[in-house]
C-alpha cells in the first residue's frame, strides 16, 4: 500500500529560460509537508506540473495512489487546492460561489460549507469584491474544506496577508488539516509558516531537490557552528555549508559537528538551527556534495 499522498519521479521540465531537473521527492500521507524555496525557484510551476495543467518532458506524478495523467477527475475530486489569490468572479457572492463550483464536486457538502461560512464570519450575500485579502482567503479554505478532500494542496496561501490575517489562516490549517485521514502539501517562501506547522519538508534550489526529509531529523543532522578562525584549516573549511569568517571567529553550517566537538572540544560552539537558519545557509552557500552527504 502507498504511504504517499504525493509520489514525483525523475521528473524534467524546460522552457526557454527555465528548467526542473530529475525531480523526484514525496509527500507522506497524514502529515503536513513544507514545500519551500525562494521565490523563482519554480514551487509554482511544479505545482502546475503535479496538478497536470502543465505537461512534464518525462517523470510520473501519482497521487493518492494514482497516475494522475489516467486519472486527473477521479484525483482532483479528493484534493482541496489553494492558491495565494481567488480565481472567481468579484461580483459573485459567497452564495453564487457556492451555486457555480458545487456541481464540481460529487461529495460537496452544503452543510459543512455553510459550517465554515459562519466559522470564518463571511457574509454570504456581499460581492467578493468588497472583501479583504484575509477574507477571500478564508473564502478559499471554506470551499476546499466542504468536499471531503483527502489531500489539501496550498501554494502560497499567506502571501500578501498582514501578520493577523497571517496567523489566522495558520491557524485554520492547524485546526482542520492536522490529522492523520488528511495529507497537507504547503509551499511557501515564508519560512515561519513552515516552522510552526510542517512535519516534512521538501526544499527545491534552482530546478533541484535539495532534500526530502522529515524535519526533526533534518534539524538533527545540520547543526549550526561558531568558533576560532585560526582553528579551521583548507579540509575543515570543505565541511562547511556558508563559511563566514569574521574578526570574532567563523560561523556556518554542518553536517559534521561531532567531528568538530571531538578535534576541539568547547572551543566550538554548536546550535540547533532554525528552518530559516537552514534554508538561508544552504541558499548562499556552495552546494557541493562532501557538504550535503546524503542530502543530494
Amino acid at each position: 500500500m502507498n504511504q504517499n499522498a504525493i509520489d514525483v519521479k525523475q521528473l524534467n521540465y524546460k522552457t526557454n529560460n527555465f528548467e526542473l531537473n530529475d525531480i523526484t521527492f514525496r509527500v507522506p500521507k497524514g502529515y503536513v509537508t513544507g514545500f519551500i524555496g525562494s521565490n523563482g525557484a519554480g514551487k509554482t510551476t511544479l505545482i502546475r506540473l503535479i496538478m497536470n495543467l502543465i505537461r512534464p518532458d518525462s517523470g510520473n506524478i501519482e497521487m493518492l495512489g494514482f497516475e494522475m495523467s489516467n486519472f486527473e477527475g477521479e484525483i482532483k475530486e479528493k484534493i482541496g487546492f489553494i492558491y495565494s489569490e481567488l480565481y472567481l468572479n468579484d461580483k459573485w457572492t459567497v452564495k453564487k460561489c457556492e451555486q457555480c463550483i458545487s456541481p464540481m464536486y460529487e461529495e460537496w457538502d452544503e452543510s459543512l460549507f455553510k459550517h465554515y461560512i459562519q466559522k470564518f464570519n463571511l457574509p454570504l450575500n456581499k460581492k467578493i469584491k468588497t472583501f479583504s485579502t484575509g477574507m477571500k482567503m478564508k473564502l478559499s479554505f471554506a470551499i476546499a474544506f466542504s468536499h471531503h478532500a483527502e489531500l489539501y494542496i496550498l501554494d502560497e496561501p499567506t502571501s500578501g496577508l498582514d501578520p493577523v490575517a497571517r496567523n489566522e489562516v495558520l491557524e485554520i490549517i492547524q485546526q482542520e488539516l492536522i490529522d492523520e485521514n488528511k495529507s497537507v502539501f504547503f509551499s511557501t517562501h515564508i519560512i515561519s509558516d513552515i516552522e510552526k506547522i510542517a512535519d516534512h519538508l521538501v526544499y527545491l534550489k534552482d530546478g533541484q531537490i535539495i532534500f526530502d526529509e522529515q524535519k526533526h531529523i533534518l534539524l538533527k543532522e545540520y547543526q549550526m557552528i561558531r568558533g576560532n578562525t585560526a582553528d579551521l584549516d583548507e579540509e575543515l573549511k570543505g565541511y562547511i555549508i556558508n563559511l563566514k569568517m569574521k574578526q570574532t571567529g567563523f560561523e556556518g553550517l554542518t553536517k559534521e559537528a561531532d567531528a568538530f566537538i571531538e578535534l576541539f572540544g568547547d572551543r566550538v560552539v554548536i546550535t540547533r538551527p532554525s528552518i530559516e537558519e537552514l534554508m538561508v545557509n544552504i541558499e548562499q552557500g556552495d552546494l557541493s556534495s562532501d557538504k550535503l552527504g546524503d542530502a543530494l
